[in-house]
């Protein structure tokens, strides 16, 4: 594990997405919120949140980070039949929460497939990326380009 004993404590924030590409019939039962094990959306959110606070659990010598904040989104996306899962991580600390916003996507993502595969075991997930982290040493990166 790193020291980061030495570093000051800095605001931090990481925002991090991936998609989950269904079929036709997945995704309307999702839309329509009539899966047969419930509540996609709303199981996937928690489980991101979830795991995106235990990400020292997940990821071998990553550090606890006490989260301020930690948010995921899902959006739906009829052309595709995908969901846009987002989140963002902020924490006062010495050191970053890119894996916290990773992470919760990740088990959002996989969350997703769960509650679907009885339906459709084709079922994609891609994408899982870092958007934008700001804060620390290196200050602000954005995947787009526009980097302070």
């Amino acid at each position: 594990m790193v020291d980061v004993g030495g570093k000051p404590a800095t605001s931090r924030r990481a925002v991090a997405r991936g998609r989950v590409r269904f079929g036709r019939e997945a995704f309307d039962l999702l839309k329509e919120n009539r899966l047969r094990k419930g509540d996609a959306l709303g199981t996937a959110r928690l489980a991101g949140i979830q795991a995106g606070k235990r990400t020292a659990d997940w990821i071998p010598l990553c550090h606890q980070v006490p989260l301020d904040h930690l948010d995921v989104t899902i959006d739906l996306e009829e052309v595709g039949c995908e969901a846009m899962v987002t989140a963002t991580a902020e924490a006062r600390w010495p050191t970053g929460v890119e894996m916290e916003a990773m992470v919760a996507v990740s088990a959002a993502c996989l969350t997703l497939y769960d509650m679907a595969k009885g339906v459709d075991r084709s079922i994609e997930i891609t994408g899982i990326e870092l958007m934008e982290k700001s804060g620390g040493r290196t200050g602000l990166w954005r995947r787009d380009g526009e980097n302070a």
